[in-house]
């Protein structure tokens, strides 16, 4: 009974000794919060154990496992970064016109292919029924090798009217190296779990590594997922890309006075010209509806002369007939008074 004690009191030491140690590894990959939770862990299950006050031989071991950690951790200081190996995330919105709106976008989907790239989000709006002209547009995700991304950008100014460029370039290379020690660390402590794992002896030990050990994959999976997310985001680059079709490019390049003047001036009788011509089809477009509204209003016109004045006409005519008989009867009346008067 008494070896089957010591075994368990050895057990949890080691277990305590190896978060321990991984507490020191995440440490030493800046994620010191890490670090104080297993430490709070393995002081515990130690605790629980009487490992501290029972097994002065197991923390011994425990030290000497602690102080091989950093060798096989890496070193207690970030290591620095060269140049070639920063992780950068660039993205770039674009604002294009064009005059060829379906060869332009068929052109803009063959090249990223061909740069090996694709298509991750597309939208378009092909513009109204009625009018045709600037009025179809697109916006486009497209992820673009972050190698070839300046590439691609000036194939696109050579295709199309730039109008606007805007790019951000986020660096998230301390980010990744932090999170890979870190996760280096976790994959640490998981092998120690398991070895620990063959050795427990007692249900309890094995529900205690089982729990700590699902923990750890779960982070561990956590941050492999992220990894290669931040990999996909470094690799490939994102454009947001919004095309626009127009009747005429807008410039781009400085212009003198007069070429402002004459570009205004141009613009000017180009959009009387494109009003009028709107106009002229807005009307030819809403015809039907004129042509209703005037069967409408010649039909009230009718039914006003023909049905309802002539029977205002009747009314007013027997109101005033009415009128008259009833002063002709008063006067009757009066000279009637005016008799009987004189007869008295």
């Amino acid at each position: 009974m008494k070896n089957r004690k010591n075994k368990h009191i050895g057990l949890g030491s080691i277990l305590a000794a190896a978060l321990l140690m991984a507490g020191c590894g995440a440490a030493q990959s800046g994620a010191s919060y890490k670090s104080a939770t297993m430490e709070a862990a393995a002081e515990d299950m130690a605790a629980d154990t009487g490992a501290y006050n029972n097994s002065d031989i197991y923390m011994s071991e425990a030290a000497e496992m602690a102080e091989e950690a950093p060798a096989e951790g890496g070193g207690a200081q970030t290591p620095r970064v060269q140049e070639s190996d920063r992780k950068l995330i660039r993205n770039v919105t674009l604002n294009v016109e064009t005059e060829t709106f379906d060869e332009l976008m068929r052109t803009i989907v063959e090249k990223t292919d061909s740069f090996g790239g694709y298509v991750e989000e597309s939208n378009s709006y092909n513009g109204s029924r009625y009018y045709g002209g600037g009025t179809r547009n697109a916006s486009l995700t497209l992820r673009i090798p972050a190698q070839k991304l300046d590439e691609f950008l000036g194939t696109v100014s050579e295709i199309s009217n730039v109008v606007n460029q805007s790019e951000s370039v986020t660096d998230v290379t301390l980010q990744y190296v932090d999170m890979e020690s870190h996760k280096q660390a976790l994959v640490t402590e998981q092998k120690r779990l398991l070895e620990l794992l063959e050795q427990a002896e007692s249900v309890e030990d094995i529900i205690t590594i089982e729990s700590r050990l699902s923990d750890v994959r779960y982070q561990i999976e956590s941050m492999e997922a992220q990894l290669r997310t931040m990999d996909n985001q470094v690799s490939y680059s994102t454009v947001y890309l919004y095309i626009d079709e127009v009747a005429r490019l807008t410039p781009v390049k400085e212009q003198t006075a007069f070429e402002k003047i004459r570009t205004g001036f141009v613009g000017s009788l180009y959009d009387i010209g494109e009003g009028s011509k709107n106009l002229l089809i807005g009307f030819v477009i809403n015809l039907p509806y004129f042509v209703l509204w005037a069967v409408i209003i010649g039909i009230g016109v009718l039914l006003y002369k023909f049905v309802l004045k002539p029977a205002i006409r009747k009314r007013t005519e027997k109101r005033e007939q009415k009128k008259d008989e009833k002063t002709a009867d008063n006067a009757v009346n009066k000279t009637v008074e005016k008799k009987e008067k004189k007869n008295e």
